[in-house]
């Protein structure tokens, strides 16, 4: 593609990617060049054999006009470069939901955790009535009832290449189950004192099969098990207060936020800590990661591919981790009970990248998009925050409920076989509020006590 040298009508455009980095020199564009004709002049200059689509964005605004129509409504100079920041887009698209589907019945109190399967074939609840519930996303209809559980169940994860599927209770006890006959694999988990409050399995890229995941409890401790030994093979202890949340990160640490204030950073082959992350002045209440969604699905994506041997999924699944991280170290995101949130690096220090204020109330839950490029935040004070994933800056406030936003166990995927659809599982019985991304990351969607179910 040849791109004018004239001046006229022209402006010096520099392309960097979100980390910062140029795309070449400096070059003119006309000004009558939207976002289709940028996407063609960077997928020329990145020699992509595959097309793929673009965003564009000035000063963290997305460009969805022709430059000179910008320049003109923004009144930006033309006397210096202008940087815009190009970023990769899903090559799917989900279609935004606009209606139930399916109502699907079967547990006799309220529903407390669902996860969708990495495959999208599957989905697993847990609940108030102390059962696990295995569903068909295909038919939509009941698979297994799993039976075990003393008290409510309180979480539930999947492992990252689907053959393992693990719940936590209020007793503080975890089972794992096995997804294709829904049979315990097994006796009960014991060793937690107090309920679960989070469950994270080793990403696949990692190992494979996946044998380890890590638990957090309100006793303080976090435990990883091995699910072949059927043992706790390392107690992660130093945190004073319970434990609140807790990540296995793409680069092979653990994460664990605490009411102590604190956030540690464990390696996980003895259990030792190799980092403390301060700076809360109140209790860390939700963890997120830049990689989360690539660590949750592992090799699976919207082909609906499947793998012949651990090998070629361990393969598969680290190509879509690089994907997603880049050239840039793995980000976490910490929300508190101090009204702010943290944006960290940990493999490059200890200090928070940048603090992230405007909640007026706690700051209940933070989560990345899928593509890792936003972080949304919801707070007890009835709003939701956009922020930019790699720089922490504050992009748009969502308004709308009229109760507090709280944390809820909530998913939302797209099915692999048909990408166009939009699953989302919601029991609003129990839940003030709730918001997730959509796979593609273009929409949010957000629930309320309100009854009402919005999507940005």
């Amino acid at each position: 593609m040849e791109i004018e040298t004239e001046t006229t009508n022209n402006v010096m455009c520099l392309l960097t990617d979100p980390e910062g980095n140029p795309l070449g020199a400096p070059m003119y564009f006309p000004q009558n060049a939207g976002p289709q004709q940028l996407s063609q002049i960077v997928n020329k200059l990145l020699n992509n054999e595959e097309k793929l689509p673009y965003a564009f964005y000035i000063s963290d605004h997305e460009l969805l006009v022709p430059l000179g129509s910008y320049l003109e409504k923004h009144k930006v100079s033309v006397e210096k470069v202008l940087s815009i920041v190009y970023q990769p887009q899903a090559v799917f698209r989900i279609r935004p939901v606009n209606r139930c589907s399916a109502t699907i019945a079967g547990h006799t109190e309220a529903v407390l955790s669902v996860a969708f399967s990495p495959d999208g074939r599957q989905l697993a609840s847990g609940s108030g009535d102390t059962t696990v519930r295995l569903w068909d996303l295909n038919t939509q209809t009941p698979m297994f009832k799993c039976t075990g559980h003393k008290n409510w169940v309180l979480c539930i994860a999947w492992s990252a290449d689907g053959k393992h599927l693990v719940s936590g209770s209020k007793a503080g006890e975890l089972q794992c189950w096995d997804p294709q006959t829904g049979k315990p694999s097994g006796n009960p988990l014991s060793g937690h004192k107090k309920w679960i409050t989070g469950i994270s399995w080793e990403p696949v890229h990692l190992n494979a099969p996946c044998r380890r995941f890590v638990s957090a409890s309100k006793d303080g401790d976090a435990r990883i098990w091995d699910v072949s030994l059927r043992k706790c093979v390392i107690c992660l202890s130093g945190h004073t207060l319970a434990v609140t949340c807790v990540k296995w990160g793409g680069d092979g640490v653990i994460y664990t936020g605490s009411q102590d204030c604190t956030i540690k950073v464990w390696e996980t082959t003895q259990g030792k800590l190799i980092r403390e992350l301060k700076g809360h002045g109140h209790w860390v209440n939700s963890l997120a990661l830049s990689t989360e969604y690539a660590l949750r699905t592992g090799a699976f994506d919207h082909t609906g591919k499947q793998y012949s041997s651990p090998e070629e999924m361990k393969k598969a699944a680290l190509e879509r981790y690089n994907k997603i991280k880049g050239n840039a170290p793995e980000r976490l995101v910490s929300g508190s009970d101090d009204f702010t949130m943290f944006l960290w690096e940990p493999a490059v220090s200890k200090q928070p990248k940048t603090r992230m204020t405007g909640h007026q109330q706690l700051v209940n839950h933070v989560y990345f998009s899928p593509d890792g490029q936003w972080v949304a935040s919801a707070s007890f004070d009835k709003s939701i925050k956009l922020w930019n994933g790699t720089t922490g800056k504050f992009v748009a406030v969502f308004r709308g409920h009229v109760g507090p936003v709280y944390q809820i166990r909530f998913e939302l995927i797209y099915c692999f076989r048909y990408p166009s659809n939009f699953y989302c599982v919601v029991d609003m019985s129990c839940c003030m509020s709730l918001y997730s991304w959509s796979a593609d990351s273009r929409l949010l969607l957000s629930g309320s006590k309100d009854s009402t179910l919005k999507v940005t």
